[in-house]
């Protein structure tokens, strides 16, 4: 099990889904929990909804936005391509992007542009935030993303609650990358002996059910 101190870290598991209804409906499905719907984003052409996972982590819902175009590089989580709802990349705290991107850079991790995003709530408050390029995959997705939400209120605040993140995990075939040198911002992965595939796998606990497992093939 991930110590408490690097759950704490994440911030939020991304599920990728073509149709944000069907998406909804298959984690009420298995959680017991209905995501409460939580903005647009017009850069990527995508909009979401969110299940809180504890005060300040959560599961996003993303899909296609009918409403936007998606941006000249595509919908961000090759949500186009996907024919089956799964989790297609995670997110971890982080602060002082710029530095911390600096940082990796001169350690031989890049983790490419900091940007800056923007949505409104469903109750009108807008949230501002910075994070690390989407689209700039580390040891074929082990290594998550980070945002930093800045004196915006994290989104688990308004988010449905019932659910808790009670574990996560990562396998890679490649030792050396499962314990790489980025990775232990957020707590270093172990390799788990014969593994043909890279998989994060994150466990969720609720009220309807006691586990739920999901995983993503990354290669």
């Amino acid at each position: 099990m991930a110590p408490p101190e690097v759950l704490a870290l994440v911030d939020h598991l991304v599920y990728g889904t073509a149709d944000l209804d069907r998406g909804i409906s298959e984690v009420e499905r298995v959680l017991g929990v209905r995501a409460c719907l939580g903005g647009q984003h017009p850069i990527w052409g995508t909009r979401n909804a969110l299940v809180a996972l504890g005060p300040s982590s959560y599961l996003e819902i993303i899909a296609p936005n009918p409403d936007h175009s998606p941006p000249s590089e595509g919908r961000p989580f090759g949500l186009e391509a996907l024919k089956s709802s799964r989790l297609v990349g995670w997110a971890a705290k982080g602060s002082g992007l710029t530095n911390f991107r600096d940082a990796a850079a001169q350690r031989g991790v890049e983790l490419g542009r900091v940007l800056s995003g923007s949505r409104k709530q469903a109750n009108g408050t807008v949230l501002t935030w910075q994070l690390t390029d989407l689209r700039c995959v580390i040891a074929d997705g082990i290594v998550p993303f980070f945002i930093d939400w800045g004196k915006s209120p994290h989104p688990a605040f308004v988010a449905s609650g019932g659910a808790t993140l009670v574990n996560l995990r990562a396998e890679h075939p490649d030792a050396d990358v499962s314990g790489g040198s980025i990775t232990v911002e957020i707590g270093r992965f172990k390799n788990r002996g014969a593994v043909d595939r890279v998989v994060v796998i994150g466990s969720l606990r609720s009220l309807r059910r006691d586990l739920w497992r999901d995983s993503f093939c990354l290669r």
